[in-house]
């Protein structure tokens, strides 16, 4: 089992930046795939950004070469450096666990946090 502990959200201004946070439990934690995620009201939950056991990442086109997804192993945590931000980034953001290679499907995620809002304003 792994619980996931979002946080980081908050509001910020057009082109202003957030760390989100996503604290993992769990002593293997170095063998799981995250991948944050994020829906925005009336919207479909879409993927983000993905971290593989490996380090490897991926990003969906909307967000390269804004948004940087790392982890810390020996934290136990997974980043989101969020920068540039738009008002269409403004949504609940979650991140999502699975055993070793990432995905952009949520429905291949095991473990899911909260979620943590984030909003930018004009």
């Amino acid at each position: 089992q792994v619980q996931l502990v979002e946080s980081g959200g908050g509001l910020v201004q057009a082109g202003g930046s957030l760390r989100l946070s996503c604290a993992a439990s769990g002593r293997t934690f170095g063998s799981y795939a995250v991948g944050w995620f994020r829906q925005a009201p009336g919207k479909e939950r879409e993927f983000v950004a993905a971290i593989s056991f490996l380090g490897d990442n991926t990003y969906y086109d909307s967000v390269k070469g804004r948004f940087t997804i790392s982890r810390d192993n020996a934290k136990n945590t997974v980043y989101l450096q969020m920068s540039s931000l738009k008002p269409e980034d403004t949504a609940v953001y979650y991140c999502a666990a699975r055993s070793y290679r990432s995905s952009w499907r949520a429905d291949e995620y095991d473990y899911w946090g909260q979620g943590t809002q984030v909003t930018v304003s004009s």
